[in-house]
């Protein structure tokens, strides 16, 4: 038995408007726009503490490591890499990465992000969108995984409208740089 997924190709381009008349594209990152992805990834750290990186760690991140971090979903279909683009500039991104084990690949896990100035917007909304359909049409996904700090109720809110449910929460899971300790939360969808 082969622990290779089955080769999927998914080319993802759309095209959408704010509600503020500014152009939002959603699509896969390029090569050459490790650098912008990598900045935007370090402002998220600085605005949110909802992400797993703190400021210090983000800044950690080269250039290099955000170009083979971009290739390794692009030589890999069977992941996804989206970003959300608006008028030329990188401010949110998602993430599926499909079980790398044959007992796991029916199952990939979730991230996203996007830039604090860009909340509100219906980003969230479109990135998720998007994903469903990818994932739905993914010949071994199944079913859609992540976590979620349990303080983050919009972006809890949201997943729920995708019909996600929660399954598990991790009681002090994450330790802020203050000391709070927060739940993470489990959540999931079956797509098939």
């Amino acid at each position: 038995m082969s622990l290779q997924a089955p080769v999927f190709c998914y080319i993802v381009v759309m095209h959408h408007f704010l509600p503020t008349g500014q152009s939002l594209v959603i699509r896969t990152p390029e090569l050459d726009e490790a650098g912008a992805l990598m900045h935007c990834l370090q402002q998220m750290t600085r605005e949110s503490d909802f992400l797993l990186h703190t400021p210090e760690e983000a800044l950690g991140m080269d250039i290099s490591g955000e170009r083979d971090f971009i290739k390794s979903y692009r030589d890999q279909p069977q992941h996804l890499l989206l970003v959300a683009v608006v008028d030329g500039f990188i401010v949110g991104y998602l993430t599926v990465t499909q079980g790398r084990f044959y007992k796991q690949m029916h199952s990939g896990e979730m991230g996203i992000a996007i830039l604090r100035n860009y909340w509100n917007l219906g980003i969230g909304r479109r990135l998720m969108t998007t994903m469903v359909r990818w994932a739905e049409e993914h010949p071994t996904i199944e079913i859609v995984h992540f976590q979620v700090f349990a303080h983050n109720e919009k972006a809890i809110q949201l997943y729920r409208n995708f019909n996600f449910q929660e399954c598990g929460r991790l009681p002090g899971a994450i330790r802020q740089k203050d000391g709070r300790r927060i739940d993470l939360i489990t959540m999931y969808k079956n797509v098939k």
